[in-house]
């Protein structure tokens, strides 16, 4: 899994039993090399030359698939021909469902070839064919791990944050609810050269300035959609922060400023505010709500978030399952259900017409 905060990707090797529950053998994980991240970052905007810059840039992120998918059969003493399937996403670049698409960088026909193995890849496009989001599709999953005796939350901090909820007895709910580091990430990057705020430490430095957080809360109309919904880097980016902290910084009292850390410190409180809105709207009822993906290392984000929520907030560790291993477990998963047949898409998640069998394979 390579996810929209574009960090890296992560992998991890597992054995599903004939329900679908996992058991993570092997995990390894990667950061992007800095010439790679910026070329898949600079293809979430249109540019020059846009189909061989993909093509190339597609190529690229699967050789680093398969360098992982080498280490986990190394730890794990296997080797190609004991493994059934790779589930691979790509790296989303674009996601339009309201247009009918959504466009994942891929290679996976050269992926089989470099490994040796089945993959099983594209499997947002069927949902989105059938009148869905196309996202998020990990609530299913979630369910078959997470699911306890009392109203538990999943919230996924990635790029973008998107929450699952989890009732008992009740069919899994969920979908995006705003930027969870897309924003910070790239207001990081611009300030320091830093591709993330490692633990928020740069922004706690600064403080929440709340004119900036209600207009940003305020001035976006995607935000007070109804689920199901989803999005991406083509809403949540710093061409849509720039006219929001321009309205605000003509505001300024006179002899006051905002600095670039006080800046971080309000994009920090809005994933918050706006993930525990969501919650609070959907999930009253929550008791819990369990912390993945690589927002769950941003303890300035942990901390607006418990601020925000009346109920416990911890991670996914606490449940068995590594915050950096959710998401790639997900897609292993989504791989095995495409390979028994499984219509792994909830229609009451996406929206689409009906449950439908994800993804397409590309054979060994």
């Amino acid at each position: 899994m390579s996810g929209t905060s574009l960090d890296g990707v992560d992998a991890v090797l597992a054995k599903f039993d004939a329900l679908g529950k996992p058991t993570v053998i092997a995990r390894a994980s990667s950061a992007f090399d800095p010439a790679l991240r910026k070329t898949l970052f600079s293809l979430n905007t249109s540019g020059p030359d846009e189909l061989a810059r993909s093509s190339l840039a597609a190529n690229d992120l699967v050789a680093l698939y398969a360098k992982l998918v080498a280490q986990t059969l190394v730890q794990a003493k296997l080797s190609a021909s004991q493994i059934s399937a790779i589930g691979a996403h790509g790296q989303t670049v674009r996601h339009q469902p309201s247009l009918g698409y959504t466009l994942q960088l891929n290679a996976p026909a050269l992926l089989a070839e470099l490994t040796g193995i089945a993959v099983v890849a594209d499997f947002r496009s069927r949902d989105v064919a059938a009148g869905g989001q196309g996202a998020p599709l990990v609530p299913v999953f979630h369910a078959g791990i997470f699911s306890t005796d009392y109203t538990r939350v999943i919230l996924n901090l990635g790029g973008i944050a998107n929450i699952t909820i989890l009732r008992p007895g009740a069919d899994p709910l969920g979908f995006d609810t705003g930027p969870a580091n897309a924003l910070m990430d790239s207001w990081c990057q611009l300030h320091t050269q830093q591709s993330f705020d490692v633990d928020g430490a740069w922004g706690a430095e600064g403080l929440v300035n709340q004119a900036l957080l209600d207009r940003l809360n305020n001035a976006e109309p995607w935000l007070k959609l109804p689920p199901p919904k989803s999005t991406g880097r083509d809403l949540f980016n710093l061409k849509w922060l720039e006219p929001r902290l321009q309205y605000c910084l003509g505001r300024l009292a006179p002899g006051t400023s905002l600095t670039p850390q006080d800046i971080q410190a309000t994009l920090c409180a809005f994933t918050a505010a706006t993930a525990a809105q969501a919650i609070d709207t959907y999930a009253p009822d929550a008791r819990e709500v369990l912390l993945c993906g690589g927002g769950a290392n941003n303890s300035a984000l942990r901390k607006d978030l418990q601020a925000a929520l009346p109920c416990t907030v911890t991670t996914t560790d606490s449940a068995g399952v590594g915050t950096q291993d959710v998401e790639a477990l997900a897609f292993a998963w989504l791989a095995w259900a495409h390979q028994h047949g499984v219509a792994a898409g909830n229609p009451k998640v996406t929206g689409a017409r009906g449950a439908r069998i994800l993804g397409a394979t590309w054979p060994a």
